[in-house]
C-alpha cells in the first residue's frame, strides 16, 4: 500500500501546519485559537437560558448547525486538540487554546528560544480549503490581504473551563485514551441534537457528555479495535439517548 500525506483543511490546524514547516524539533507548544462563540462573556446563569437560536449566531465563521453548537460550548476545540495530537505528534500539555474573538490568528507555534510565530488571516475557509488542493504551491485567491489597520486590535484571553467543561473532558479523553474519545464525540452528536430539537438545554450538552463517560469507565468499556470502537459509539449513543430521556420525563 502506497502511503499519503494529510494535509489539514480546518483553519487552526492549517495554520499549524503551515508554521510547523520543517521546524518541529524546534518546537515547544502549539496553540490554537478558539473565537469563544457566541456565550464568551455570558454567566453560568445566562447560559441555563440560550436559545438554539442564539447558539447559532456565531460572531465570526458561517458553519453548519451542528459545528455552530459545538463552537459554542467549545466542543469544537475539544476535538480539535485531540486531531492536532494525532496530525502533529504532540502530547496534550503541549497543545494549548486561547480565546482570541477576532479570529485573525488561527494558530501560534511557541519555539524553543521562546520566539513564537503565529499565522494570520481573515476567517475565511476558502484559503485553508485551497492550500490543501494546491499543496505544496500557494495560489492567489480572490480573499482580499489581511489589512491590520482595519482589524483595529487583536484580544486574547484564557478560556473558562468551569463554564465551558467540554475542553476540559476532551483533554481528559485524550489523555485517557482507549474508547473515550469515541464515546465522548458520540455522546455530543447525541446531546447537540436533542438541544436543536428543544429537548435539553444548552448546559445539559457537557452534562450528559460526562455522564456517559462516567458510565463507561464503570461499564469498563474498551477501544483497542476497529469492531470495539464501533461498538463503543453505539453504546454511547445508546446511552446518551437514555439519560436524555430520563432527563426530559
Amino acid at each position: 500500500m502506497e502511503k499519503g500525506e494529510l494535509i489539514p483543511v480546518d483553519s487552526e490546524h492549517s495554520a499549524i501546519f503551515q508554521l510547523l514547516d520543517g521546524r518541529k524539533d524546534e518546537v515547544e507548544s502549539i496553540v490554537l485559537t478558539a473565537s469563544g462563540g457566541p456565550f464568551r462573556t455570558f454567566s453560568i446563569d445566562e447560559m441555563k437560558k440560550v436559545t438554539p437560536e442564539q447558539a447559532l449566531k456565531h460572531p465570526t465563521w458561517s458553519m453548519g448547525r451542528k459545528i455552530t453548537i459545538d463552537s459554542a460550548t467549545l466542543m469544537n476545540k475539544g476535538l480539535e486538540v485531540i486531531e492536532a495530537h494525532f496530525l502533529f505528534g504532540f502530547s496534550p500539555d503541549r497543545i494549548k487554546v486561547v480565546i482570541h474573538p477576532q479570529s485573525i490568528i488561527h494558530g501560534l507555534v511557541h519555539l524553543r528560544d521562546s520566539s513564537v510565530l503565529a499565522h494570520l488571516g481573515y476567517p475565511d475557509m476558502k484559503i485553508p480549503i485551497q492550500y490543501a488542493m494546491t499543496y505544496p504551491e500557494r495560489w492567489k485567491t480572490p480573499i482580499k490581504p489581511l489589512n491590520l489597520a482595519e482589524v483595529g486590535k487583536l484580544t486574547f484571553e484564557l478560556p473558562d473551563q468551569n463554564r465551558f467543561p467540554l475542553l476540559r473532558i476532551a483533554y481528559d479523553v485524550l489523555e485517557k485514551g482507549g474508547a473515550y474519545p469515541c464515546i465522548m464525540n458520540a455522546a455530543n452528536e447525541v446531546a447537540v441534537h436533542s438541544f436543536l430539537n428543544r429537548k435539553i438545554g444548552f448546559l445539559d450538552i457537557p452534562a450528559i457528555v460526562e455522564q456517559t463517560l462516567e458510565l463507561a469507565e464503570k461499564e469498563g468499556i474498551k477501544g483497542d479495535s476497529l469492531d470495539s470502537l464501533i461498538d463503543a459509539d453505539q453504546w454511547a449513543r445508546n446511552t446518551s439517548i437514555s439519560l436524555i430521556n430520563r432527563l426530559a420525563s
